[in-house]
């Protein structure tokens, strides 16, 4: 969901009204309305607020520190083609999102946080999951480890569902929260209700993990496929717009996906 953050297309970015005060003389401040502080409107974006130094996204640095970030990441092979599918028949007269749009896979917008956050501090230089090293060279860059920071935390979905147990193990270590087995079912009413309300502004899209009642690992890890038998069953599956609109949507993102899969933890 990164990419409601960061406006589309590389445009730059300006912090959101909403989230923005203007000083009106000591100790006063006034909310900014849409960009404006006279009562007057404009269009949504772009706002007419201060950016801020580097920043991509429309939330002011202050409140991007107030939270421990935690990066989960799929191949784009995987998710663009399960997103598509929620935006043709059947599955859209569920959803309702009659377009699938490349720019929301979003690869570019959570690279781009990631390394703002990397770059003010706000995560690593140390990768949950790894030892503790006095220098780590990952993505191209060099940093200093320094224990006292957030963790970088990147969670990639495939390690997850191979090791359910072993990957929520140690991130609950890297955020600080008790481990236990349980974390790993929603077998209860209760726990059910929660998820058809958690869910509900995104009817269609999460109905298997709705329906689901526990996750475990895999039997077999998943089997890498060939372009040519991807594009076969895209096609099979979407015609052959679909499939060339998910193809080159793939390829768009398998560099940022790839960048970010260099800092995912491990067990």
């Amino acid at each position: 969901m990164t990419h409601y953050l960061i406006p589309p297309n590389e445009n730059p970015a300006s912090i959101a009204p909403s989230l923005s005060r203007l000083k009106r003389g000591v100790g006063t401040t006034e909310p900014v309305t849409n960009g404006s502080s006279n009562g007057t409107t404009g269009p949504p974006y772009p706002y007419h607020t201060d950016p801020e130094p580097n920043n991509p996204t429309v939330i002011p640095r202050a409140i991007l520190e107030s939270f421990h970030f935690t990066f989960l990441i799929r191949h784009p092979r995987s998710s663009v083609p399960s997103y598509y599918r929620c935006t043709v028949p059947p599955l859209v007269e569920v959803t309702g999102y009659y377009d699938y749009m490349p720019s929301e896979a979003g690869y570019d917008e959570v690279r781009r946080l990631f390394d703002y956050l990397r770059s003010t501090n706000q995560i690593g230089p140390h990768v949950a999951g790894r030892e503790t090293e006095n220098t780590e060279k990952i993505g191209n860059s060099t940093a200093n480890g320094d224990s006292s920071r957030v963790e970088i935390c990147v969670i990639d979905a495939d390690d997850l569902l191979d090791n359910p147990s072993g990957i929520i193990e140690a991130y609950c270590r890297s955020v600080g929260i008790d481990y236990h087995r349980d974390m790993l079912k929603w077998d209860s009413e209760e726990d059910h209700h929660y998820a058809v309300e958690a869910f509900a502004k995104w009817k269609g899209f999460h109905k298997d993990a709705i329906d689901s009642t526990e996750l475990k690992a895999r039997l077999h890890k998943k089997k890498v496929k060939s372009d040519d038998e991807q594009d076969r069953e895209w096609r099979e599956k979407f015609g052959e717009k679909g499939a060339k609109i998910i193809r080159e949507s793939v390829n768009a993102n398998v560099k940022d996906y790839e960048y970010l899969k260099e800092f995912a933890l491990s067990v």
